[in-house]
């Protein structure tokens, strides 16, 4: 009786989580067009470095501005006050929303707001990388952008550093260094790249972690320290194949946990014979809006 009583309340905690996330949803604006922005391939050791802009891998929210609104990577507009936005140049730019280093949470649910809190714009910053629109190779568009900030007056817009390292030593130096200070990683741009708007070499990304994206379909009972909360949650790959995720969740989140066809992110530590991530853990939920 008392196992069926704990069923029944965990399977009411989940779909009260689940009725959570899609009200917290329903928040983001109208949908337009889907920006075709460039996305990263993990890095390699074989690549020519020196042909290379490292660059801070921001823990932020994706945007695009496309001369005249904030639009997320799945083609929803941020409802960004009208003084965030003032001065922003009438040409297209791929950044990030950003608060500063593990605020990911903050900004996520800041930006997802249709009626925005001028309290929480107030601290995010968006953070420029590249300028989609502008001809020629990512060195040439670096060189624009920077011409371009050197103009700009407003306190919600930034270029992000660029710089170049020679070696491998160095980049794993400058890796450990952020990682140090909180960051998550860093990003190296081709400098010979147009921007093309699919998922190339021409942008890669180094962490310390492998990670990857699952679809949540289905949240697992737990027991113990964890009954009448999640226990795992089992995921989709890409491909098909499917498994559980057990760890890396806090309290609060196997309280309320990831919507059952939400989208999450898990960090692994490389594969098994079949092809499934060894150690698996729940490292955030993705909200591409």
């Amino acid at each position: 009786m008392q196992r069926k009583l704990t069923q029944v309340i965990f399977g009411l905690l989940a779909l009260c989580s689940i009725n959570l996330v899609h009200a917290d949803a329903s928040l983001t604006a109208q949908t337009t067009q889907k920006p075709a922005l460039m996305l990263a391939k993990p890095y390699r050791s074989d690549i020519e470095l020196k042909h290379y802009w490292i660059s801070e891998k921001l823990d932020g929210v994706r945007a695009y501005w496309d001369g005249t609104q904030l639009i997320s990577r799945q083609g929803n507009r941020f409802s960004a006050p009208d003084w965030f936005t003032q001065g922003f140049p009438k040409q297209a730019l791929d950044g990030e929303l950003w608060m500063g280093r593990n605020r990911f949470a903050e900004v996520s649910g800041a930006v997802r707001r249709q009626i925005p809190d001028p309290a929480q714009w107030q601290k995010i910053r968006f953070m420029v990388f590249d300028s989609p629109g502008e001809t020629g190779d990512f060195d040439h568009r670096l060189q624009a952008l920077r011409v371009l900030f050197a103009q700009l007056n407003s306190p919600s817009i930034a270029l992000i550093e660029q710089y170049k390292i020679d070696d491998e030593t160095a980049l794993m130096q400058a890796l450990d260094q952020i990682i140090a200070n909180g960051g998550e990683g860093l990003m190296l741009h081709l400098g010979s790249a147009p921007y093309r708007g699919i998922r190339s070499d021409d942008l890669l990304k180094l962490k310390r972690f492998s990670d990857a994206e699952a679809v949540v379909i289905g949240h697992i009972p737990g027991k113990g320290k964890f009954s009448g909360m999640l226990g795992a949650v089992l995921v989709k790959m890409p491909d098909g194949r499917e498994f559980k995720i057990g760890s890396g969740f806090s309290d609060q989140q196997r309280r309320h946990p990831p919507a059952i066809g939400s989208t999450i992110s898990y960090k692994y530590q490389g594969t098994t014979a079949s092809g499934l991530p060894r150690f698996a853990s729940f490292f955030r939920t993705r909200n591409d809006f």
